[in-house]
């Protein structure tokens, strides 16, 4: 299944001038790929019109799901009067994407979510919680400190109903209409700490049965449009046109590419959808720490000189390679698997082979570098590794100014739009 998965992402990475140079195997699967898409793409269609025309339910108001939920927890009674009594009308931001992976859709969430516990609202985020839930054990553990609180599941609608259930709502507009943030730990009939102020939606742009307020859509910088196809031929989630929905676009990973391509994708940006303000974003490296001792900070310094092996499970590897290569390491090598994948005992094997050539090779001991989110899936099996040194690599995200557009005209770009809702 693991070659399978990689088969087809190195199809739907591999632009179509160069579908000739793929193995015979490869170029077989195309026909069958490009059908695939073609459903997909019906399916796109008619889901979407569902949802237009109001056959589908686009849920504007979480009043309705915490009756589903605690209906079958069996507390209908209880849930019936909540609803009733109560009206909690909280905005909602989707951070979504267009093609799979690598696109900063998660550390842009926790970037959002710092900003409004700066400002005194508490954010909830909405996870699915996928494949173990990387995502969201990162973020709990970033955001342990925040007034910030997670969800997690498929359902991300039964999981909202539990927590506005749980913590209630808090009144937005004297907060968005104040100048000075107000503290997060003020008195009240709930600690402000404990309200919910403002919904974020992890990987949400595809999530069409919940309204959103806003939508932040994420593109890489790196491979915006994949080989412009549809997964599964592809790595596009939806066709160009869905920028259209866009509130506010950001170009990610915009410090490895270089101008002209950043101006190339934001004219096709704007051939789309011409007012989307466009800002661009960078995932900056802040510190190293070792799996055996994650309170541990470490100096980025460490890798300089060094002969390091990235391994990682992520949708755009490359995005890591590079990242990492500006550090100043004496050489890099790699191991890619495909998004998501939990690393098992085949795996710590072949990283061991690995090592042995490259410690051959260069004649020093070889660092393992991964990133947090390959963390997060499997530190249990990663510390119980002694034969070699495993390190991972912190990165924050920074918006990078572009034109007269700064990290604050961002932030008040979404203030705005949560003052408008």
């Amino acid at each position: 299944m693991e070659k399978l998965r990689a088969t087809v992402a190195q199809i739907a990475a591999t632009a179509d001038k160069r579908l000739p140079e793929l193995p015979v195997l490869h170029r077989s699967l195309l026909p069958l790929l490009s059908l695939a898409s073609c459903f997909y793409r019906l399916y796109l269609y008619l889901r979407r019109r569902l949802y237009l025309s109001a056959l589908l339910r686009c849920r504007r108001q979480n009043h309705y799901l915490i009756f589903v939920f605690y209906l079958h927890h069996l507390y209908w009674v209880m849930t019936i009067i909540y609803i009733f009594l109560f009206r909690f009308p909280v905005p909602v931001i989707s951070v979504g994407n267009l093609t799979w992976g690598g696109n900063g859709k998660t550390p842009m969430v926790e970037f959002i979510a710092r900003y409004l516990d700066e400002l005194g609202i508490p954010p909830l985020i909405l996870s699915r919680g996928y494949a173990g839930g990387d995502e969201a054990k990162m973020l709990q553990r970033h955001l342990s400190k925040t007034s910030v609180k997670i969800g997690v599941g498929a359902n991300r609608s039964a999981a909202a109903a539990e927590m506005f259930e749980r913590y209630g709502c808090m009144e937005l507009g004297s907060v968005l209409h104040s100048e000075a943030p107000l503290s997060p730990f003020k008195s009240g009939p709930h600690l402000r700490t404990e309200m919910i102020g403002v919904v974020l939606l992890d990987d949400g742009m595809q999530h069409w049965s919940l309204f959103r307020n806003v939508e932040v859509v994420m593109i890489n910088g790196l491979s915006p449009w994949g080989n412009n196809h549809l997964i599964p031929r592809g790595s596009l989630r939806e066709p160009l046109d869905a920028l259209c929905r866009a509130h506010i676009g950001v170009i990610h990973h915009a410090d490895l590419v270089s101008g002209t391509r950043l101006k190339n994708i934001v004219s096709t940006v704007q051939k789309i959808h011409p007012s989307l303000p466009i800002f661009f974003s960078r995932l900056s490296p802040m510190f190293l720490f070792e799996v055996k001792n994650p309170h541990s900070k470490l100096p980025l310094a460490l890798a300089i000189n060094m002969v390091i092996l990235c391994v990682s499970a992520i949708g755009f590897p490359d995005a890591f390679i590079r990242g990492i290569e500006e550090l100043g390491p004496l050489h890099v090598d790699r191991l890619d698997f495909s998004d998501h994948h939990s690393i098992e005992l085949n795996d710590i094997n072949l990283i061991r082979k690995i090592l042995t050539r490259l410690q051959i090779r260069f004649g020093v001991k070889v660092i393992v570098l991964v990133t947090e989110k390959d963390y997060d899936r499997d530190p249990n099996i990663l510390r119980e590794v002694d034969d070699f040194q495993i390190m991972v690599l912190c990165s924050s995200l920074q918006i990078m100014p572009f034109e007269d557009r700064t990290e604050e005209d961002f932030r008040m770009n979404l203030k705005k739009l949560l003052l408008s809702t």
